[in-house]
């Protein structure tokens, strides 16, 4: 792993918030720092590698884009076929993420998450049946836990 300098923190800080939204986001953030949008990219390429940055994507806002029915689908299925049904359901369109979680016996026997998107609720309860049809014989029981306020989420940040 490799250690990061002072054009690496300076990145960071100039993308913890965010990519800008231009047409050429890291070439702006390299604008800014007196780098070309290459070396700027070369250079979170190489951090993600290193595991100094986890990921870079977009993280959108699922209310503003009309989802407002967004629930957790949790789920009781076989531990030795958690993993291949959690790629499956993870590839479904309408879930933005899935994984597995530990078991909290006896209360909370769910080891498998996935959140759905929806226009409304109706509409997540839908495809947390189509879910359901997905794990098949392999599943033993589900909630759907709705959001009821947006969080803000965050990643690392880098003080001055």
């Amino acid at each position: 792993m490799s250690q990061i300098d002072e054009m690496d923190r300076a990145i960071i800080r100039a993308t913890q918030a965010g990519l800008p939204l231009t047409h050429a986001p890291y070439e702006t953030v390299g604008t800014d720092l007196g780098l070309s949008g290459g070396e700027v990219m070369k250079r979170m390429e190489r951090m993600l590698a290193d595991g100094i940055i986890r990921r870079i994507g977009a993280v959108p806002n699922h209310y503003a884009l009309g989802f407002r029915g967004n629930g957790m689908t949790v789920w009781d299925v076989d531990d030795d076929h958690v993993l291949e049904l959690g790629r499956a359901v993870g590839a479904l369109d309408f879930v933005s993420h899935a994984y597995r979680r530990p078991r909290h016996e006896p209360g909370w026997t769910y080891n498998l998450f996935a959140m759905a998107h929806g226009s409304d609720r109706d509409e997540v309860k839908e495809k947390a049946e189509i879910i359901r049809e997905v794990l098949g014989e392999h599943c033993r029981g589900g909630e759907i836990l709705f959001s009821t306020r947006i969080l803000k989420k965050t990643g690392l940040r880098l003080v001055a």
